[in-house]
């Protein structure tokens, strides 16, 4: 059971996820550059992107979930869509415009809430532990402390590297602080740990440890940089529209959509931000539980990923969605709208004052990062790990999200384990009519490559 929430617990939450979000600003328009689009007009699109949809999330949704563009999904437009495809970086912003539209018509008809409702709970579960693993993972990766090993394919870096002490510093020290329920304790040691990051850096003989954020990507003198608008309004609708783009159109819709409702689904169950409902006994599983839950404010929250993917094409940037990152400021007590509309208005001076995303290093943010995966794993003590029909299914999901590096790629796998297994074994009533549908275009997702 949560706490109430105040005022300060939720500027403070709103805090916490904006240091954990903010390095899309750096991030994103050094992925869409590589497509041909200039840095500087690609942050200022994710900072108005961010700020406008966060805000939007905040006021009209009331979650406490950033809005922001969607990691892989910038990759997919630089590397599938423009270099793989060869089609110019306007036909790509005109591409994610049409899909924000396709997402407009399936919000407002309510068709992404009922696909909501069709997943069985142990794979929402399962779901739910994988993002939180798969967050882990990005922090220890953003920290160098997980690497690449050509012999085991992953393993721990050398120790004595300073970066690596600086991370591990900053992870005992925010475990403790967590641990003792200090207030705020996530920002202490984001805050802590940059302090940290600068003497560690200079004792080791190694300035590597203060390489804060990525600083080279941020081509601007001084401290202030005006925002660039060229790319605004340069997205080509009509050569968008080519039957040959309709892959790049779905495979934008089907990402974002999976994504999306994975990230409020294991955002709810994080914070128990649930739909109040009647319990609905489930007589085949012996259970008082309902047969699903709905994350609070759903419609209002999936629309407003869809208006982010509709602006993010008229702005300059690949598709908008919910971050799971936001999973961090849940974890300080944030549980209101409040939360968004603070990290929101946290990305607007980025406009002018991007330089300074070198004073929070990524070694800074990512204890805050692995941490998060802990506090999301509570959800698999739900399921039934005896009842194997019911298992296997959730494992797949559980550990292919971090190990496939996507947590589209888990929910696939997801449903079509479950749905194979539970037919197999004579449980076809477990399988909703709707769940067939979906397992169809997932299908379609893994023949089409994405």
């Amino acid at each position: 059971m949560h706490a109430p929430s105040t005022r300060r617990t939720e500027i403070l939450a709103g805090v916490s996820t904006f240091l954990s979000t903010m390095y899309i600003i750096v991030v994103n328009p050094s992925i869409l550059s590589q497509a041909g689009l200039p840095f500087s007009g690609v942050l200022t699109a994710t900072v108005l992107l961010s700020f406008f949809c966060s805000l939007m999330m905040g006021i009209y949704a009331r979650n406490p979930i950033v809005v922001a563009p969607g990691m892989g999904l910038n990759a997919f437009f630089t590397f599938t869509a423009v270099k793989g495809m060869g089609i110019s970086p306007q036909v790509a912003l005109g591409a994610v415009f049409w899909a924000g539209i396709l997402f407009l018509l399936l919000s407002v008809g309510r068709v992404r809430t009922a696909i909501v409702g069709l997943i069985p709970l142990p794979l929402r579960y399962a779901v739910s532990a994988g993002i939180g693993l798969f967050i882990t993972l990005i922090g220890f990766e953003n920290a160098h402390f997980i690497v690449g090993n050509p012999a085991t394919l992953v393993g721990i870096a050398s120790m004595h590297d300073p970066i690596v002490l600086t991370f591990v510093f900053g992870l005992l020290l925010t475990a403790v602080l967590v641990v003792r329920q200090v207030p705020g304790a996530i920002i202490v040691g984001i805050t802590i740990t940059t302090l940290a990051a600068w003497p560690i850096g200079r004792w080791w003989g190694d300035a590597s440890a203060i390489n804060f954020g990525q600083k080279a990507l941020v081509n601007v003198n001084g401290l202030f940089a005006l925002p660039d608008f060229s790319l605004i309004g340069q997205l080509d609708l009509v050569n968008s529209l080519q039957w040959s783009l309709w892959p790049v159109i779905f495979a934008f819709v089907f990402t974002d959509l999976f994504d999306s409702i994975s990230t409020f689904v294991g955002v709810a169950e994080a914070g128990n931000l649930f739909e109040p409902s009647p319990v609905v006994p489930d007589e085949t599983r012996g259970s008082a539980e309902p047969r699903y839950k709905l994350p609070r404010n759903l419609n209002q929250s999936l629309l407003t990923d869809a208006v982010a993917t509709t602006l993010a094409g008229v702005l300059g940037t690949s598709p908008g969605t919910a971050y799971i990152e936001s999973a961090v400021g849940i974890a300080q007590g944030g549980r209101t709208g409040l939360v968004a509309i603070v990290a929101g208005c946290l990305f607007l001076p980025f406009l002018f004052l991007s330089p300074l995303l070198s004073v929070i290093p990524a070694i800074a943010t990512a204890p805050a990062l692995v941490l998060v995966g802990a506090f999301m794993m509570q959800p698999i003590t739900r399921i039934r790990w005896t009842q194997l029909d019911d298992a296997l299914p959730a494992f797949l999901a559980l550990v292919l999200i971090p190990f496939s590096y996507s947590i589209t790629q888990g929910i696939i796998w997801g449903f079509l384990s479950w749905t194979v297994i539970k037919v197999a074994v004579g449980k076809r009533e477990e399988v909703p009519a709707g769940l067939w549908v979906i397992d169809a275009f997932c299908v379609l997702a893994l023949w089409s490559g994405h």
